[in-house]
Order: structure tokens, then sequence, then C-alpha cells
């Protein structure tokens, strides 16, 4: 995977961000919280990853979006640091499932048919409106159609390969507008967890603006 520092100013306080398939430090580029560095992890065509960067945090707070939750606990599973809170957002540990994530034969038609009308249609999915879309777009995302079709069947392969495992999260935030993983299999999915549901598309520009630089009250501990 690839690991780029957004925010790097030698705070003692990091925010590592897995986000989902398909992004880019493009669409995340806004304001980071105050005295917190931020790594973005993206990318996932393999799951290598360099610990190295998170060396010398005295806390590190987790997010995941998407697909990224699912990578972030294959990452982090048995690894012991100063952990802060642990957000998920809009994913789960079981990413390809009936029940509990993407239904298999969605996911499996997405990779089989991906093409550029396939991803245009996707944003609009994951956007949940025109509107959502144009300001998705005014990121810029640079990743070109074969790119993201490499690192959608590589995720395929790697969660038919991995058993899921099991890390601690503190939250899962639930988007009760979610056209990708469906509200009701990430309920299923985050039983035992605290679940705060949001009136939001599974890519919500204001949520991540807000969960970013530190504003969403969803930061709270349950």
């Amino acid at each position: 995977m690839k690991q780029r520092f957004i925010k790097k100013e030698g705070n003692s306080t990091l925010l590592l961000f897995f986000a989902g398939w398909g992004s880019d430090e493009n669409l995340f580029a806004g304001p980071v919280q105050e005295e917190c560095d931020c790594l973005l992890c993206f990318d996932y065509k393999d799951l290598d990853f360099d610990y190295s960067l998170l060396e010398g945090y005295k806390e590190i707070r987790v997010m995941a979006w998407s697909m990224g939750v699912w990578v972030a606990c294959q990452t982090l599973a048995g690894k012991e640091y100063p952990y802060g809170m642990r957000l998920a957002v809009n994913g789960t540990p079981f990413p390809i499932h009936d029940t509990k994530g993407i239904p298999e034969s969605i996911f499996q038609g997405t990779l089989e048919n991906f093409s550029e009308p396939v991803l245009i249609r996707f944003r609009r999915r994951i956007c949940g409106s025109a509107a959502q879309v144009k300001t998705f777009l005014s990121h810029h995302p640079y990743r070109e159609v074969d790119d993201l079709h490499q690192e959608l069947a590589a995720l395929w392969t790697a969660v038919k390969n991995r058993p899921a495992v099991e890390w601690t999260w503190d939250k899962a935030i639930v988007g009760t507008n979610d056209k990708i993983f469906p509200p009701q299999n990430q309920r299923e999915a985050w039983q035992g967890v605290a679940v705060e549901e949001v009136d939001a598309e599974h890519y919500d520009e204001e949520l991540f603006r807000e969960l970013l630089n530190g504003e969403s009250r969803l930061w709270t501990r349950p």
C-alpha cells in the first residue's frame, strides 16, 4: 500500500487514516486536527506496511473508511501501540460478505465488468448526488481506470485468502444512505461495538472534513 503524510509537523499525536478503495491523497487534502500529524494509507494493490513510520508517537488515533476498515484490521491486529480512539466509517471487517459487508455478487460483478462507465456509476453511488460527485471530482483524483481495476482485483484476492481478524474499534459510524456497504449489513457486522448512525452517503465531503479537522462530535468516546 501507499503511505503518505498529508501533515507532518513533528507532533506527538498521529492520525492514522486508512482510506477506501480508489482513494488518493488529493481526496483528503483539507485541514487536519491541530497538534496532530496525519498519515494516509491507500492503494491496496499490496498490503505491505512500513511500521517504522509509526515510531515515536505518544498517541495514535486510527480512522478507517470503507475497505480501509478491513485493511486496518489486517495491518494492526496483534500490534501494540499507544492507541487513542479508533473509528470506523462506512466499512466493516468483513468487506465481501452478503450480510456483513458488500454482497459478494455485487463486488464480483463490479470487478468483472470494471470500465470507465462503471467507475462513473460507482462514483455516483458513493456520492449520492450529482452535486456531491462534482465536489468529489474537484479534488482531481488522478488514478487511471486500469490502476483502480488492479487494486480492486488485489483486494478481492486478499479478502478471499485472508481470514477476518479481530481488532478493537471504539466506534463505528454508519451512513444511513450508504449504497456500497448496506447500513443493515454494517449494523450486523458491528454487534458489540458502539454504533452511531449519521445521515450520510458512503462518501460525504462534510463528514470527512469534520473528522479530519477534529471538529466532529463523532470523535467522542461512547
